[in-house]
């Protein structure tokens, strides 16, 4: 894994490379907890920012956002949420004459 250090604030780098991956364990009300605040910036805005003590990834996303749920209720059942944010650009697209 690639982590590019864009700067440093308050003790926390900020992350901006597609090459950043972690993964947590944590209790249904602590994710829950995420998923609100994750949701509300999703209804609020067009830019997230997801944080922990040790880093903070800001993203600018755009339109459509992929939703996949996929349920497995043979053997031990499990259920997976999945949501995809293409990343908004600034940058205009040239005119065609």
């Amino acid at each position: 894994m690639r982590v590019c250090v864009v700067s440093v604030d308050d003790d926390r780098t900020v992350i901006s490379d597609r090459n950043f991956e972690r993964e947590y364990r944590l209790d249904a009300s602590e994710a829950g907890e995420f998923l609100l605040v994750l949701g509300e910036q999703l209804r609020d805005g067009d830019d997230l920012r997801i944080e922990t003590d040790e880093w903070e990834l800001p993203f600018a996303f755009g339109e459509p956002v992929e939703l996949e749920i996929d349920f497995e209720g043979v053997g031990e059942p499990e259920l997976e949420i999945e949501v995809a944010l293409p990343g908004r650009t600034d940058r205009t697209t040239p005119n065609v004459r």
